[in-house]
């Protein structure tokens, strides 16, 4: 059986995770956020246990993952808690949405603790491990950066990250407390904006965690690119899947990428956690780059 521990591991602040993570988005539902059909319960329940069992010990998550009738963050705590020593689980805040699933004004800093504090709450917990300040492209983030710097003072935050973020904003976050991950959106055909913030990263020792690795331009709504011949060869050759491949081309970019696809899908999940093992050449890299 191929587990997570197969794509390696990179320290999280101060927490060991393996490389090939878990992205809670799709649990809810057929598409992501209150798009499409709401999920299975029993099913989605299903596939957090058994990500655990793949080795699975980093999962990224947030109050805003819910459709009509499922919460990302009710399911985790139902499926996985008392949780593993070994697992850390990342959400994130700044983005907010009504009951109904509209999105509402972007928080201001006096509001991350209310928004922290829903999180604890729905996952069950006394701390979150990691918590993502998502910019959206907001500049500067010094004020909301700060305000979770406070709380990771307080105790109700272990870690700190920032999710959509440029070179400039990691610089200046940076300048403020500890960034320990950067969460942008990253994969086949990244622009050299994206690449900056990928090599910055690396440059300074921190984890870059790309989503949208798989699903590419279609982005919350699923998969839309097309496979060009490049990809498929380099699939065939290794006897994977295309999405498996991008998987693999997304972790060989450097030790520090940590990669988060997410899935509802039992068997979509076995084939993500696998991917983890394949090593692709260097002839083969630059094939896929090329075909990008």
């Amino acid at each position: 059986m191929i587990t997570a521990a197969t794509s390696g591991t990179w320290t999280l602040g101060d927490i060991p995770v393996h490389r090939l993570g878990f992205g809670a988005m799709r649990l809810t539902g057929s598409a992501a956020f209150d798009l499409g059909t709401p999920s299975d319960r029993s099913r989605s329940l299903a596939v957090l246990r058994r990500a655990v069992e793949l080795g699975v010990n980093h999962i990224d998550t947030a109050a805003i993952y819910f459709s009509s009738l499922r919460s990302a963050n009710e399911l985790i705590n139902t499926a996985l808690a008392p949780y593993p020593d070994d697992l850390l689980i990342s959400t994130k805040v700044g983005p907010v949405r009504a009951p109904s699933g509209e999105w509402l004004e972007w928080s201001r800093p006096d509001e991350l603790r209310g928004h922290v504090e829903e999180n604890l709450r729905q996952l069950g917990r006394d701390h979150l491990d990691l918590v993502n300040y998502r910019t959206n492209g907001r500049k500067p983030v010094s004020e909301h950066f700060g305000a979770l710097a406070e709380l990771r003072e307080a105790g109700l935050i272990r870690h700190l990250g920032l999710s959509n973020a440029d070179v400039t904003q990691l610089a200046e976050a940076r300048g403020i407390a500890p960034v320990v991950c950067v969460q942008n959106r990253f994969g086949l055909g990244a622009t050299p904006a994206q690449r900056a913030v990928l090599d910055a990263c690396g440059e300074q020792g921190v984890a870059f965690v790309p989503f949208f690795a798989i699903a590419g331009k279609g982005a919350e709504a699923g998969a839309e690119h097309a496979d060009g011949p490049a990809l498929l060869a380099v699939a065939e050759a290794h006897g994977a899947t295309p999405a498996q491949v991008r998987l693999a081309w997304t972790l060989a970019q450097g030790p520090h990428v940590l990669a988060i696809p997410g899935t509802g899908n039992p068997a979509h999940l076995e084939q993500n956690v696998a991917a983890g093992a394949i090593r692709l050449t260097g002839a083969e890299l630059a094939a896929l780059e090329a075909e990008a």
